[in-house]
């Protein structure tokens, strides 16, 4: 079992996503008022806070949503789960795993820049809304 340490949203593509109190999951849509929601398999995007720790020890001031991550965890191994696979938040919201990873931008990202290594396009995890729900840091997430 794990928890959510952050939840982040951007409203334009292309930006770091900034570290908001709480977001909002639509099912079939992703978070209210984030760039990424829609009709299509990436509506949200996960990475685990042991993840971004790795990267502090290059760069040790790396905030929440550098990597365009939506929901950021703790102690659930996300880059061991398989598409098809779902998560549950305290509260009865439910994630299924679509996608493990992405290509990074053409020219690499400003994180891959600068460190020469990004995250993302190996340990990102995106999922499609399946049961809606508000969720906030400190919320428990177990898969199922």
């Amino acid at each position: 079992m794990g928890y959510i340490e952050a939840v982040c949203i951007s409203s334009e593509k292309g930006v770091v996503k900034r570290t908001v109190p709480e977001i909002v999951l639509r099912e079939g849509w992703g978070i209210e008022g984030d760039a990424h929601a829609g009709d299509w398999h990436r509506q949200v995007s996960m990475l685990s806070g042991e993840s971004i720790d790795r990267m502090r020890e290059k760069m040790p001031e790396l905030d929440h949503g550098i990597f365009a991550e939506n929901i950021v965890t703790r102690g659930i191994d996300l880059v061991s789960l398989k598409p098809g696979e779902r998560l549950m938040v305290d509260g009865g919201a439910v994630l299924e795993v679509t996608q493990i990873g992405k290509e990074c931008h053409n020219d690499g990202c400003a994180i891959q820049r600068a460190t020469g290594d990004c995250i993302m396009p190996r340990e990102g995890v995106f999922c499609r809304v399946l049961q809606g729900g508000r969720i906030h840091a400190g919320m428990q997430v177990v898969t199922l």
